[in-house]
């Protein structure tokens, strides 16, 4: 896919990068390139192909779901500046 130097500025422009003068002319071309490339990809058949989430034969090993922890609210808010209610109170920041 051929691209033009004004195509590229305006991408460019509108993803708000700085295209040095000099580099125009190899942006274009590295951007032709890889446009190709990509049509090329999309002319490959893969509706025999499953779709996959991960490449590895693997399973992601999940810890169980289970409280560990005892609650200690009270204790911490014993310590608190504040509280009422269960919440911790804090001085007005915004007016």
């Amino acid at each position: 896919m051929t691209i033009q130097s004004e195509q590229l500025e305006t991408i460019a422009k509108l993803a708000r990068l700085e295209t040095p003068g000099d580099q125009v002319a190899k942006l274009t071309r590295d951007l032709g390139q890889i446009l190709d490339f990509v049509e090329q990809m999309q002319k490959v058949d893969t509706s025999a192909v499953e779709p996959l989430s991960n490449p590895l034969e693997m399973t992601q090993r999940l810890r169980k779901d289970a409280i560990t922890e005892s609650n200690q609210r009270e204790k911490f808010q014993a310590i608190a500046p504040a509280t009422e209610n269960g919440l911790y109170l804090v001085p007005k920041v915004i007016d």
